[in-house]
Protein backbone atom coordinates (compact mmCIF):
# COMPACT_ATOMS: atom_id res chain seq x y z
CA UNK A 1 0.00 0.00 0.00
CA UNK A 2 1.37 3.41 -0.95
CA UNK A 3 2.12 5.65 2.00
CA UNK A 4 0.02 8.84 2.29
CA UNK A 5 2.07 11.89 1.34
CA UNK A 6 2.59 14.31 4.20
CA UNK A 7 0.75 17.63 4.03
CA UNK A 8 3.48 19.59 5.84
CA UNK A 9 7.11 19.25 6.82
CA UNK A 10 5.99 19.00 10.44
CA UNK A 11 3.83 15.99 9.64
CA UNK A 12 6.76 14.39 7.82
CA UNK A 13 9.04 15.08 10.78
CA UNK A 14 6.44 13.58 13.12
CA UNK A 15 6.55 10.36 11.11
CA UNK A 16 10.35 10.30 11.15
CA UNK A 17 10.53 10.62 14.94
CA UNK A 18 7.73 8.15 15.63
CA UNK A 19 10.10 5.59 17.18
CA UNK A 20 12.23 6.42 20.26
CA UNK A 21 15.40 5.20 18.53
CA UNK A 22 14.99 7.48 15.51
CA UNK A 23 13.88 10.39 17.68
CA UNK A 24 17.05 10.07 19.74
CA UNK A 25 19.27 9.59 16.68
CA UNK A 26 17.95 12.71 14.96
CA UNK A 27 18.08 14.79 18.16
CA UNK A 28 21.69 13.75 18.80
CA UNK A 29 22.72 14.58 15.23
CA UNK A 30 21.08 18.01 15.51
CA UNK A 31 22.45 18.68 18.97
CA UNK A 32 18.98 19.29 20.47
CA UNK A 33 16.75 17.51 22.99
CA UNK A 34 14.14 15.00 21.87
CA UNK A 35 11.39 17.22 23.30
CA UNK A 36 12.55 19.98 20.93
CA UNK A 37 11.87 17.72 17.95
CA UNK A 38 8.42 16.96 19.30
CA UNK A 39 7.69 20.68 19.67
CA UNK A 40 8.81 21.33 16.10
CA UNK A 41 6.57 18.53 14.84
CA UNK A 42 3.60 19.83 16.88
CA UNK A 43 4.10 23.42 15.76
CA UNK A 44 4.90 24.60 19.29
CA UNK A 45 8.26 26.05 18.27
CA UNK A 46 10.10 27.04 15.09
CA UNK A 47 13.59 25.70 14.26
CA UNK A 48 16.25 27.95 12.80
CA UNK A 49 17.07 27.65 9.09
CA UNK A 50 20.39 26.10 10.08
CA UNK A 51 18.51 23.31 11.89
CA UNK A 52 16.31 22.70 8.87
CA UNK A 53 19.33 22.37 6.56
CA UNK A 54 20.89 19.95 9.02
CA UNK A 55 17.65 17.97 8.97
CA UNK A 56 17.96 17.55 5.20
CA UNK A 57 21.36 15.92 5.67
CA UNK A 58 20.18 13.70 8.52
CA UNK A 59 17.16 12.45 6.54
CA UNK A 60 18.57 11.92 3.03
CA UNK A 61 15.75 9.59 1.93
CA UNK A 62 13.14 12.23 2.75
CA UNK A 63 15.22 15.16 1.50
CA UNK A 64 13.33 15.97 -1.72
CA UNK A 65 9.90 15.72 -0.09
CA UNK A 66 11.10 17.72 2.90
CA UNK A 67 12.43 20.53 0.70
CA UNK A 68 9.12 20.72 -1.18
CA UNK A 69 7.10 20.89 2.05
CA UNK A 70 9.44 23.43 3.65
CA UNK A 71 9.01 25.76 0.67
CA UNK A 72 5.25 25.70 1.21
CA UNK A 73 5.85 27.39 4.56
CA UNK A 74 9.06 29.27 3.71
CA UNK A 75 8.87 30.10 -0.04
CA UNK A 76 12.46 31.41 -0.24
CA UNK A 77 13.94 28.45 1.67
CA UNK A 78 17.21 27.32 0.11
CA UNK A 79 18.39 23.76 0.66
CA UNK A 80 21.94 24.67 -0.26
CA UNK A 81 24.26 26.68 1.91
CA UNK A 82 23.96 30.37 1.09
CA UNK A 83 27.06 32.36 0.21
CA UNK A 84 26.98 34.46 3.37
CA UNK A 85 27.16 31.34 5.52
CA UNK A 86 29.98 29.85 3.47
CA UNK A 87 32.18 32.90 4.12
CA UNK A 88 31.95 32.23 7.86
CA UNK A 89 34.49 29.40 7.48
CA UNK A 90 38.05 30.64 8.20
CA UNK A 91 40.34 30.01 5.22
CA UNK A 92 43.39 29.11 7.31
CA UNK A 93 44.15 26.50 9.97
CA UNK A 94 44.64 28.08 13.43
CA UNK A 95 48.30 28.48 14.36
CA UNK A 96 47.62 26.92 17.75
CA UNK A 97 46.49 23.71 16.04
CA UNK A 98 49.77 23.40 14.14
CA UNK A 99 51.48 23.52 17.53
CA UNK A 100 49.27 20.68 18.82
CA UNK A 101 50.07 18.55 15.78
CA UNK A 102 53.82 19.04 16.16
CA UNK A 103 53.69 18.33 19.88
CA UNK A 104 51.68 15.15 19.32
CA UNK A 105 54.04 14.00 16.58
CA UNK A 106 57.06 14.61 18.79
CA UNK A 107 55.72 12.76 21.84
CA UNK A 108 53.69 9.90 20.35
CA UNK A 109 55.32 6.46 19.95
CA UNK A 110 55.86 5.53 16.30
CA UNK A 111 53.41 2.61 16.52
CA UNK A 112 50.59 4.97 17.54
CA UNK A 113 51.57 8.06 15.55
CA UNK A 114 49.43 7.51 12.45
CA UNK A 115 46.18 6.75 14.29
CA UNK A 116 46.64 9.48 16.91
CA UNK A 117 47.69 12.26 14.53
CA UNK A 118 45.11 11.45 11.87
CA UNK A 119 42.31 11.35 14.43
CA UNK A 120 43.44 14.73 15.80
CA UNK A 121 43.67 16.27 12.31
CA UNK A 122 40.41 14.84 11.00
CA UNK A 123 38.47 15.98 14.07
CA UNK A 124 39.80 19.51 13.61
CA UNK A 125 39.07 19.42 9.86
CA UNK A 126 35.46 18.32 10.43
CA UNK A 127 34.81 21.24 12.78
CA UNK A 128 36.59 23.61 10.41
CA UNK A 129 34.81 22.58 7.19
CA UNK A 130 31.38 22.07 8.72
CA UNK A 131 30.72 24.48 11.61
CA UNK A 132 26.96 24.36 10.88
CA UNK A 133 26.90 20.56 10.55
CA UNK A 134 25.24 20.51 7.15
CA UNK A 135 26.99 17.26 6.19
CA UNK A 136 30.71 16.68 5.51
CA UNK A 137 32.68 13.44 5.13
CA UNK A 138 36.50 13.37 5.23
CA UNK A 139 38.60 10.30 4.52
CA UNK A 140 42.24 9.38 3.98
CA UNK A 141 43.11 7.15 1.03
CA UNK A 142 46.62 5.75 1.45
CA UNK A 143 48.75 3.96 -1.13
CA UNK A 144 48.56 0.24 -0.40
CA UNK A 145 52.18 -1.01 -0.38
CA UNK A 146 52.90 -3.10 -3.47
CA UNK A 147 53.77 -6.77 -3.61
CA UNK A 148 57.48 -7.53 -4.11
CA UNK A 149 58.42 -4.03 -5.19
CA UNK A 150 55.81 -3.83 -7.95
CA UNK A 151 53.67 -0.80 -8.83
CA UNK A 152 51.09 0.80 -6.52
CA UNK A 153 47.74 -0.52 -7.73
CA UNK A 154 45.29 0.88 -5.15
CA UNK A 155 44.52 3.34 -2.37
CA UNK A 156 43.16 2.05 0.94
CA UNK A 157 40.65 4.26 2.76
CA UNK A 158 41.22 3.27 6.36
CA UNK A 159 40.36 6.41 8.32
CA UNK A 160 37.48 8.86 8.05
CA UNK A 161 35.30 11.20 10.07
CA UNK A 162 31.97 12.84 9.27
CA UNK A 163 28.93 14.81 10.30
CA UNK A 164 25.38 13.56 9.56
CA UNK A 165 24.37 11.92 7.29
CA UNK A 166 27.85 10.38 7.51
CA UNK A 167 28.74 8.59 10.71
CA UNK A 168 31.19 10.25 13.12
CA UNK A 169 33.58 7.34 12.58
CA UNK A 170 33.74 6.19 8.94
CA UNK A 171 35.89 3.07 9.34
CA UNK A 172 32.90 1.01 8.15
CA UNK A 173 33.46 2.57 4.72
CA UNK A 174 36.91 1.02 4.36
CA UNK A 175 37.50 0.07 0.73
CA UNK A 176 40.04 0.09 -2.08
CA UNK A 177 40.05 2.89 -4.67
CA UNK A 178 41.80 3.22 -7.98
CA UNK A 179 41.81 5.24 -11.18
CA UNK A 180 38.00 5.26 -11.19
CA UNK A 181 37.90 7.48 -8.11
CA UNK A 182 38.42 11.16 -7.32
CA UNK A 183 41.02 10.14 -4.72
CA UNK A 184 42.92 8.19 -7.34
CA UNK A 185 42.70 10.96 -9.93
CA UNK A 186 44.18 13.47 -7.46
CA UNK A 187 47.13 11.14 -6.87
CA UNK A 188 47.70 10.37 -10.56
CA UNK A 189 47.54 14.07 -11.50
CA UNK A 190 49.58 15.17 -8.44
CA UNK A 191 47.23 18.10 -7.79
CA UNK A 192 44.04 19.05 -6.00
CA UNK A 193 40.85 18.15 -7.85
CA UNK A 194 37.44 19.64 -7.01
CA UNK A 195 34.03 18.81 -8.51
CA UNK A 196 31.19 21.26 -7.87
CA UNK A 197 28.41 18.92 -8.98
CA UNK A 198 29.01 15.17 -8.78
CA UNK A 199 25.59 14.53 -10.34
CA UNK A 200 26.54 16.27 -13.56
CA UNK A 201 26.88 13.56 -16.20
CA UNK A 202 29.26 15.60 -18.35
CA UNK A 203 32.03 15.51 -15.72
CA UNK A 204 35.21 14.19 -17.31
CA UNK A 205 36.90 13.61 -13.98
CA UNK A 206 36.31 10.12 -12.57
CA UNK A 207 34.44 9.98 -9.28
CA UNK A 208 32.69 7.08 -7.57
CA UNK A 209 29.60 8.85 -6.24
CA UNK A 210 28.58 8.15 -2.64
CA UNK A 211 25.04 8.13 -1.32
CA UNK A 212 24.95 11.71 -0.05
CA UNK A 213 27.76 13.40 -1.99
CA UNK A 214 26.90 16.46 -4.07
CA UNK A 215 30.38 18.03 -4.34
CA UNK A 216 33.88 16.94 -3.35
CA UNK A 217 37.56 17.85 -3.36
CA UNK A 218 40.64 15.63 -3.14
CA UNK A 219 44.22 16.71 -2.48
CA UNK A 220 47.33 14.54 -2.87
CA UNK A 221 49.37 13.82 0.26
CA UNK A 222 52.90 14.80 -0.79
CA UNK A 223 56.30 14.97 0.90
CA UNK A 224 59.51 15.89 -0.94
CA UNK A 225 57.76 15.33 -4.27
CA UNK A 226 56.66 11.79 -3.40
CA UNK A 227 53.08 10.64 -2.86
CA UNK A 228 51.37 8.69 -0.09
CA UNK A 229 47.73 8.96 -1.18
CA UNK A 230 45.09 11.67 -0.96
CA UNK A 231 42.71 13.42 1.40
CA UNK A 232 39.09 13.46 0.21
CA UNK A 233 36.45 15.88 1.50
CA UNK A 234 32.81 15.42 0.42
CA UNK A 235 29.77 17.63 1.02
CA UNK A 236 26.00 17.29 0.84
CA UNK A 237 25.96 20.75 -0.77
CA UNK A 238 26.45 21.59 -4.43
CA UNK A 239 29.43 23.82 -5.19
CA UNK A 240 30.60 23.77 -1.58
CA UNK A 241 34.33 24.00 -2.25
CA UNK A 242 35.19 27.59 -3.02
CA UNK A 243 38.81 28.38 -4.01
CA UNK A 244 39.63 29.20 -0.37
CA UNK A 245 38.17 25.91 0.87
CA UNK A 246 40.08 24.02 -1.81
CA UNK A 247 43.30 25.50 -0.46
CA UNK A 248 42.16 24.43 3.00
CA UNK A 249 41.87 20.83 1.76
CA UNK A 250 45.47 21.13 0.55
CA UNK A 251 46.57 22.44 3.94
CA UNK A 252 45.00 19.54 5.81
CA UNK A 253 46.56 17.08 3.35
CA UNK A 254 49.94 18.63 4.21
CA UNK A 255 49.24 17.98 7.90
CA UNK A 256 48.29 14.35 7.21
CA UNK A 257 51.72 13.94 5.60
CA UNK A 258 53.26 14.51 9.04
CA UNK A 259 51.51 11.37 10.33
CA UNK A 260 53.18 9.10 7.76
CA UNK A 261 56.63 7.53 7.63
CA UNK A 262 59.05 8.33 4.81
CA UNK A 263 58.79 4.81 3.36
CA UNK A 264 55.04 5.29 2.88
CA UNK A 265 55.68 7.86 0.15
CA UNK A 266 56.32 6.73 -3.43
CA UNK A 267 57.65 8.22 -6.65
CA UNK A 268 54.83 9.03 -9.04
CA UNK A 269 56.35 6.65 -11.63
CA UNK A 270 55.55 3.71 -9.33
CA UNK A 271 51.85 4.57 -9.03
CA UNK A 272 49.82 2.69 -11.63
CA UNK A 273 46.33 2.49 -10.18
CA UNK A 274 43.95 -0.18 -11.39
CA UNK A 275 40.17 -0.07 -11.64
CA UNK A 276 38.06 -1.24 -8.70
CA UNK A 277 34.39 -2.19 -8.37
CA UNK A 278 31.90 -0.10 -6.33
CA UNK A 279 31.94 -0.37 -2.54
CA UNK A 280 28.88 -2.64 -2.41
CA UNK A 281 30.61 -5.18 -4.63
CA UNK A 282 33.78 -5.02 -2.53
CA UNK A 283 31.98 -5.94 0.69
CA UNK A 284 31.86 -9.68 -0.05
CA UNK A 285 35.66 -9.62 -0.04
CA UNK A 286 36.11 -7.21 2.88
CA UNK A 287 33.37 -8.42 5.25
CA UNK A 288 35.40 -11.42 6.44
CA UNK A 289 38.66 -9.47 6.75
CA UNK A 290 39.21 -10.39 10.42
CA UNK A 291 38.67 -14.09 9.73
CA UNK A 292 41.10 -13.96 6.82
CA UNK A 293 43.61 -12.17 9.01
CA UNK A 294 43.41 -14.84 11.71
CA UNK A 295 43.85 -17.59 9.12
CA UNK A 296 46.86 -15.79 7.62
CA UNK A 297 48.54 -15.39 11.02
CA UNK A 298 47.80 -19.03 11.88
CA UNK A 299 49.32 -20.25 8.62
CA UNK A 300 52.40 -18.08 9.13
CA UNK A 301 52.86 -19.51 12.64
CA UNK A 302 52.54 -23.06 11.36
CA UNK A 303 55.38 -22.35 8.93
CA UNK A 304 57.42 -20.71 11.73
CA UNK A 305 57.25 -17.31 10.02
CA UNK A 306 57.55 -14.31 12.31
CA UNK A 307 55.20 -11.59 11.12
CA UNK A 308 53.88 -8.43 12.80
CA UNK A 309 50.20 -7.48 13.00
CA UNK A 310 50.70 -4.63 10.51
CA UNK A 311 52.52 -6.93 8.07
CA UNK A 312 49.71 -9.48 8.31
CA UNK A 313 47.04 -6.83 7.67
CA UNK A 314 48.98 -5.52 4.70
CA UNK A 315 49.30 -9.02 3.22
CA UNK A 316 45.56 -9.68 3.54
CA UNK A 317 44.75 -6.34 1.88
CA UNK A 318 47.10 -7.25 -0.94
CA UNK A 319 45.16 -10.51 -1.40
CA UNK A 320 41.89 -8.59 -1.52
CA UNK A 321 43.40 -6.08 -3.93
CA UNK A 322 44.31 -8.86 -6.37
CA UNK A 323 40.84 -10.42 -6.09
CA UNK A 324 39.12 -7.10 -6.80
CA UNK A 325 41.39 -6.28 -9.72
CA UNK A 326 40.56 -9.65 -11.25
CA UNK A 327 36.88 -9.04 -10.57
CA UNK A 328 37.03 -5.73 -12.44
CA UNK A 329 38.84 -7.35 -15.38
CA UNK A 330 36.23 -10.11 -15.55
CA UNK A 331 33.39 -7.58 -15.47
CA UNK A 332 35.04 -5.50 -18.18
CA UNK A 333 35.51 -8.59 -20.34
CA UNK A 334 31.85 -9.54 -19.96
CA UNK A 335 30.75 -6.04 -20.89
CA UNK A 336 32.92 -6.08 -23.99
CA UNK A 337 31.49 -9.44 -25.02
CA UNK A 338 27.93 -8.17 -24.55
CA UNK A 339 28.70 -5.11 -26.67
CA UNK A 340 30.28 -7.29 -29.36
CA UNK A 341 27.30 -9.60 -29.52
CA UNK A 342 24.85 -6.70 -29.33
CA UNK A 343 23.10 -7.91 -26.16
Amino acid sequence: MQKHRADSWRELLSRCIATPHERQRIATALGVRTITLTRWANGQSQPRLQNLRQLLAILPEQRDELVTLLRQEVPDFRAELIDEEATDIPDTIPGEFYKRVLQTRGTMPKSLRYAALCDLILQQAIKHFDPQRIGIGISIARCLPPVSGGPIRSLLTDMGRGTPPWRPNMEHETMLLGAESLAGYAVLSCRLIAIADLLETSNRIPASLGTWEKSAAAAPIIFEGRLAGSLVVSSTQLGYFSPSLQQLVNSYADLIALALDQEQFYDSTRIQLGMFPPQAEQQTHIANFRQRLLEFVKTAAEHHQHISASQAEQAVWQQIEEELLQKSLTTLGQQQQEMYHGT
